[in-house]
């Protein structure tokens, strides 16, 4: 499988590929509106904001997978994203990141990235992975590692 080839949809329910963000540095996340991590969606837009002239992209992925902590629907994911956040950053329709039901990007970026020993799963909200532009999953953070910690990773990187 070829991260490029993955098909996505929008938290507004469009069809969109991975391709569309090929030569892009990304961090990709797993995101949730009630968790004890969702004030990192302001750390996440401000090195959105901060490196998007360089071609860094952040991909939110809302998922109830944990605590059920994402609870709502996708319009309502995004009303609160943006209202509370200032949300510009690219976000998408629910996934699975676990399971049976995980969506192929999350079992891409597991696979080439597990966690503390080899353990694949994810576990936990705010889950990030730093990609590279040529497509190389370079990092797996863990969902206590703020983004602008992430930001000297990206600063050496673009």
């Amino acid at each position: 499988m070829n991260l490029y080839d993955i098909d996505l949809v929008t938290i507004d329910g469009k069809p969109q590929k991975m391709d569309d963000y090929r030569r892009k540095t990304l961090l990709i996340v797993n995101v949730a509106s009630q968790c004890g991590f969702t004030p990192q969606y302001e750390g996440l837009q401000a090195l959105y904001d901060k490196f998007l002239d360089k071609g860094f992209v952040v991909l939110g992925f809302p998922c109830n997978q944990f605590g059920h902590q994402e609870p709502s629907g996708e319009a309502e994911i995004e009303q609160f994203c943006t209202r509370n956040y200032g949300v510009t950053f690219p976000m998408f329709a629910k996934v699975y990141v676990n399971g049976v039901n995980a969506h192929p990007l999350y079992t891409y970026l597991k696979s080439k990235k597990p966690g503390i020993l080899g353990i694949e799963a994810i576990k936990w909200n705010f889950t990030k992975f730093l990609v590279g532009s040529d497509g190389t999953v370079l990092r797996r953070y863990a969902p206590s590692d703020k983004p602008e910690a992430i930001g000297a990773d990206l600063a050496a990187r673009l």
